[in-house]
Formats: structure tokens, sequence, C-alpha cells
């Protein structure tokens, strides 16, 4: 479990396209994250 101020641990997800990305990626940048359910959307 992260408290706030931990940094997050490194992960691999896809994006909305289903590209790989990883956090990595984006070190010294500001990431938002956003989790929903597939159920939840559209389609």
């Amino acid at each position: 479990m992260l408290n706030p101020g931990d940094k997050a641990p490194d992960f691999t997800g896809r994006d909305h396209e289903g590209k790989t990305v990883k956090l990595a990626d984006y070190k010294g940048k500001t990431v938002v994250l956003w989790f929903y359910p597939k159920a939840d959307t559209p389609g």
C-alpha cells in the first residue's frame, strides 16, 4: 500500500489505443492516472 508522498513503483499498462506504456516513460513529468472498470464504459 502506498502512502501520500510515496514514489509510485514502475508498472506497465496500456493506453486508450492499446499501446503498451511504462510509468518510467514519463519520468520527470506530471502524470494523471485514471482507472475505471471497463464495464462502466460505453460500447
